[in-house]
């Protein structure tokens, strides 16, 4: 800015000089208030240049900041090798049988991306890069176990394995490798006519012990939080979350219960979701029960 400020400062006087060497009567308070008003405009120019050029900077770089959250990510992935082509029913997440087989069997146990159970029922798009084998749209998984292999930040179900390929022989190639480079990206789950879903951990002893997990979340954030509320008086207790994605009390309230779930999305920005059904006084282990509610995707 101090070299611009020089340089107009020079071409004002260059400009006076000229004129009074043209003709000294000439140089009178006319002129050089015309000269200062063209050096202003020139400065008001530069100054419109600088900000004009500042704003468009600041736009690209919130714009690439907006495009890189859907960015994707390189890794490895990996696949059960001892399983069917769904997934595990034993996995970390404590979904049972049903993270065996929600989303078609398409599934994948997780290292870093496990986050201590906040990741669980996270589903994420995941494609291999090997031109000769691999689809451009690779497959969508739910997170629903916990592991690692060679370095890997996925372990595919079998069926999920196989469907980044672009052929059934294609799918092949890619299982007799075992392990294959991968680029992936988080992406929204989706449950077309599902609401969200209570399932009562079979352990769960009423009216003593409270164990529960979420079925059928839709949309990209994390459930980071879980009120149990009594329905007559509002009172609510905060509910631990003892491993994955299982929820638990030793002493819960009495009567029809209410949830309260907490999202949490990566903008840092968090919303409290209440279900339109309750659970009821004498909820039983292993039942399900329909929240009435589900995430706008």
């Amino acid at each position: 800015m101090s070299q611009l400020m020089w340089f107009n400062g020079f071409l004002f006087m260059s400009v006076y000089i000229g004129v009074l060497s043209a003709d000294p009567d000439i140089a009178c308070t006319t002129t050089l208030y015309q000269l200062l008003l063209i050096n202003a405009s020139m400065a008001l120019s530069i100054q419109s240049l600088l900000i004009l050029f500042t704003t468009l900077l600041l736009k690209g770089t919130l714009l690439v900041a907006e495009t890189c959250s859907n960015c994707f990510t390189h890794s490895r992935a990996a696949y059960y090798p001892n399983s069917d082509e769904q997934g595990t029913d034993v996995g970390a997440c404590g979904f049972g049988s049903f993270g065996a087989t929600i989303n078609g069997g398409d599934v994948s146990a997780v290292s870093d991306l496990y986050r201590n159970g906040v990741g669980c029922g996270a589903c994420y798009q995941v494609r291999c890069t090997n031109s000769n084998y691999c689809s451009d749209k690779g497959v969508t998984v739910v997170i629903t176990d916990q592991g690692s292999s060679h370095d890997t930040d996925f372990i595919l179900s079998q069926r999920a394995f196989g469907r980044m390929a672009q052929t059934k022989d294609a799918a092949a190639s890619l299982l007799a490798l075992g392990v294959v480079d991968i680029e992936y990206r988080r992406v929204s789950c989706s449950y077309p006519n599902k609401n969200i879903t209570i399932k009562i951990d079979e352990n769960s002893n009423y009216p003593h012990y409270f164990a529960f997990v979420l079925w059928y979340q839709q949309g990209d954030k994390d459930i980071t939080a879980v009120q149990l509320c009594e329905t007559q008086n509002f009172v609510c207790k905060l509910l631990d979350r003892s491993h994955g994605a299982v929820w638990t009390t030793n002493s819960p309230p009495s009567g029809p219960l209410s949830l309260r779930m907490l999202l949490s999305g990566e903008d840092g920005d968090e919303s409290w979701i209440i279900p339109v059904n309750n659970i009821p006084e004498n909820w039983k282990g292993g039942e399900t029960y329909d929240t009435g509610v589900q995430i706008n995707v």
